[in-house]
């Protein structure tokens, strides 16, 4: 067996149903980050523009946004389901990322907003290792 192999398999016997929970409300989460970035996009626009080290041509920027709103609403989807949960979670990792260095975790003193990004990403890294769990659309379509 190889390690994802390994790795799948013991977050499959190591997976409390209350984690499960958890994996839902990270995935409404997600879902309403998305459909409020979709509402708003000059605010995620201004966000990312508003760091100096950025630099990026205004369509790109536009892509990014569009890209970052329909990763959080089709991936919070996912997760909420608990379907392609591992994939979905991989998927979101980098742009939670991104969040937590644009909302200023590293600042002194550390900015509030941060913290709901900081949440989500050691979230998206647990049900990246332990998958979606027994209450899923997974295990439900496994049969």
């Amino acid at each position: 067996m190889n390690v994802v192999h390994k790795i799948e398999h013991w977050g499959d016997a190591h997976h409390p149903k209350i984690l499960d929970f958890i994996r839902i409300a990270l995935g409404v989460f997600l879902l309403l980050k998305g459909i409020a970035f979709m509402d708003n996009t000059a605010y995620l626009r201004n966000i990312i523009e508003s760091q100096n080290a950025i630099n990026v041509a205004p369509d790109l920027l536009m892509v990014v946004v569009y890209y970052v709103t329909f990763a959080h609403m089709v991936g919070g989807i996912l997760i909420a389901l608990g379907i392609l949960t591992r994939l979905a979670s991989i998927i979101q990792i980098p742009i939670v990322l991104g969040a937590v260095f644009l909302t200023g975790i590293f600042q002194e003193p550390i900015n509030a907003v941060a913290w709901p990004s900081v949440t989500a990403l050691i979230l998206l890294l647990l049900f990246t290792i332990i998958g979606s769990g027994p209450i899923s659309l997974d295990k439900y379509l496994e049969g």
